[in-house]
């Protein structure tokens, strides 16, 4: 049963107080109609007797005290969801903005998800291949996984995350049916554009449902774009089993979205002026990605942030990383050298990378190869540093041999084309000819049986 309100008791900003309200509940949806006709959405964020703060989905401009109905709902915010959703285009609310008319749902679903019970779940296992060889050889993403890339502005992420959506795929001879989520918070229109026209050139369109949030959309909609995102690949995923990637950008717009909402509720600031539930936040959302029992489809996450001032120490990386099961790293000094994808591999790590990866799933050299070009490429860390100490020329000649690999690793293994995909044979193909630049006795982190097969 809905409930209406006449008039307002306060407008701030996005939010609007209104006394005087019964059997209301947290997170319900709320329709605000204002003098004229005009209808906007909103929810309610906060409960005080019989005082509630509502968030309104959109500007308070045309609003007053007196000037406004206010129709409590009943229920929490909810999307109509079909197979139909695949190939569209949503805004931050999910309604339809591509001009081909509405959804036909066959489900409703909260937008705030289900309670998953742990016990449930199943441990994220196999490999989605992204094309990408510092991402499949190194930092491989392995189905159910949460995985973010930790980026900065002004850094080629844009380009990477269209190039992700555009190559990732379960591998070769997989039957099994895989779709991509695809959310943008905060984004310029240009950026927008830019999305939506690679994707429909690329020929992905169709298996890409894309939930865009402008940066001239309200605030209060930014926050609620990921959980759209995230209840639309669950339905993918646990209804209609699929195994669904969802791409979230920026997550910096997100967390600087709730930084405002809570400035304008008086909360009282944490870390950088942030609001102390951040990290609640941030885990809500992540931990919204991985693989049911009985279910044969996963949810797998690639949040993208932008680090202030490329400060990974920051509150958002600085959480995020708490949350997820590794991250990875772009590096400015990389981008400067022209190398793209500029994936600093040494920070950058998967922590379900050995239990998706091996004979069964990529191949039995994989983690080998791995280990090795790690280990490598930190050596030639050094051997840069004492170059610049030193000299090149007096360096002893396995030191020249680590300077000439470190050269050949960034150019040929991390650096690659834009639209160049990589099977994952290539790419541990490219990684022995660069380790047979260094002596055999430094391979010391591959097992004999495979150096022998494969050198």
């Amino acid at each position: 049963m809905s409930i209406e309100y006449l008039g307002l008791s306060e407008i701030n900003g996005p939010l609007i107080a209104l006394e005087g309200v019964k059997h209301a509940f947290f997170e319900e949806m709320v329709e605000f109609v204002v003098e004229g006709g005009k209808r906007k959405k909103g929810k309610i964020v906060a409960l005080d007797e019989d005082k509630a703060v509502i968030q309104v989905f959109d500007t308070t401009d045309e609003m007053s005290l007196k000037n406004t109905h206010t129709r409590l709902s009943g229920h929490p915010m909810e999307i109509g969801l079909s197979p139909e959703i695949l190939g569209r285009t949503f805004n931050g609310l999910g309604e339809p903005i591509d001009g081909l008319g509405r959804i036909n749902p066959e489900v409703t679903l909260d937008v705030n998800g289900l309670p998953l019970n742990p016990c449930v779940r199943e441990y994220p296992r196999n490999y989605i291949q992204t094309g990408i060889s510092a991402i499949d050889a190194l930092t491989t993403l392995i189905r159910g996984q949460k995985l973010p890339i930790f980026s900065g502005n002004g850094l080629p992420h844009d380009q990477l995350a269209a190039q992700i959506v555009e190559q990732a795929s379960l591998g070769e001879g997989s039957k099994e049916e895989f779709g991509i989520v695809f959310a943008a918070m905060g984004v310029k229109y240009d950026v927008a554009e830019f999305f939506r026209r690679r994707f429909e050139e690329s020929g992905v369109s169709s298996h890409v449902t894309m939930f865009l949030n402008l940066s001239n959309d309200p605030v209060a909609e930014r926050l609620i774009t990921p959980k759209v995102a995230l209840t639309a690949a669950e339905y993918l995923a646990f209804e209609k089993n699929m195994h669904i990637l969802v791409i979230l950008t920026d997550m910096t717009s997100f967390a600087e979205a709730m930084r405002e909402v809570s400035s304008s509720k008086g909360e009282i600031p944490s870390r950088k002026g942030y609001p102390g539930y951040l990290y609640s936040e941030l885990a809500t959302l992540y931990e919204r990605a991985g693989i049911v029992q009985g279910r044969s489809g996963s949810v797998t996450q690639i949040p993208i942030l932008t680090m202030p001032n490329d400060d990974i120490t920051h509150p958002i990386p600085d959480l995020t990383g708490y949350i997820t099961e590794g991250q990875i790293v772009l590096e400015r000094s990389l981008h400067q050298k022209n190398v793209y994808p500029p994936i600093n591999v040494l920070p950058s790590l998967s922590r379900l990378m050995k239990d998706g990866i091996g004979a069964e799933y990529t191949r039995e050299d994989h983690q080998d190869v791995a280990n090795q070009l790690f280990s490598s490429y930190a050596r030639v860390g050094e051997a840069r540093d004492l170059a610049s100490v030193i000299g090149e020329d007096e360096l002893s000649e396995t030191d020249k041999k680590y300077l000439e690999f470190g050269i050949g690793f960034e150019q040929e293994f991390v650096s690659q084309g834009a639209s160049e995909n990589r099977t994952i044979e290539e790419t541990l193909d490219i990684g022995w000819k660069l380790l047979h630049i260094l002596p055999k006795e430094e391979l010391d982190r591959i097992d004999t049986k495979i150096l022998e097969k494969h050198w």
